[in-house]
């Protein structure tokens, strides 16, 4: 992993009983210089949810600061979350794991198990352009520290989702990641009806 950067997950930051403990107040101005003009919903849930769902367990943030000046390169989100996997959209191979971990649904010939999912991942834009993280790097961090709960409690899959365009499909598909369904949602930011191509990998 890169010593150019560093990983704090915001629990540290409010626990009471530790010595990195800032508060609400300072933890929601710090989060503040985080922007994501790309993305608005990474940008959204990093300013306004990330610290309502850590509190609540929902999930749980990690934020990436550059090691010299301690600004925010990015952050990114993880959870554990149930997952359903029709067998028809993925190899045989896959399948196969996925037997192993979960439950077979034979009117709908769909698996389900848990996974662990990153929730978000997103780079902080207003960094020169020389000082933000590369892509790769920022998601390397999200697998290494689900790698650490692999560990600690096993697991064997990992997914997430992402808009359908080019680059992403093909940023992830470069990291391993396969695609097997598609959601619609609705973004907070525009109330418009948004396409996510649904991605696994077996870790």
């Amino acid at each position: 992993m890169s010593e150019q950067y560093f990983t704090v997950n915001i629990r540290a930051y409010l626990d009471k009983d530790r010595p990195t403990y800032i508060g609400e107040d300072s933890l929601y101005e710090l989060l503040s210089d985080f922007s994501c003009p790309n993305n608005p919903d990474v940008e959204h849930f990093l300013i306004h949810n990330a610290i309502d769902f850590t509190k609540k367990d929902q999930s749980v943030t990690y934020l990436v600061f550059n090691a010299g000046d301690a600004s925010i390169a990015g952050y990114f989100s993880l959870a554990v979350k149930p997952i359903s996997v029709n067998a028809t959209n993925i190899s045989r191979t896959m399948a196969k794991k996925l037997a192993r971990v979960s439950i077979l649904d034979e009117n709908t010939g769909s698996y389900t198990t848990a996974a662990y999912l990153i929730a978000q991942l997103g780079k902080n834009y207003s960094l020169p352009r020389e000082k933000r993280i590369d892509g790769s790097v920022l998601l390397e961090f999200a697998l290494e520290a689900i790698q650490g709960l692999r560990y600690s409690v096993g697991g064997v899959m990992e997914f997430l989702e992402c808009e359908n365009n080019r680059f992403l499909m093909d940023f992830y598909s470069r990291n391993k990641f396969k695609m097997f369904d598609v959601r619609t949602t609705t973004p907070v930011h525009d109330g418009e009806p948004h396409r996510l191509n649904q991605l696994l990998k077996f870790i």
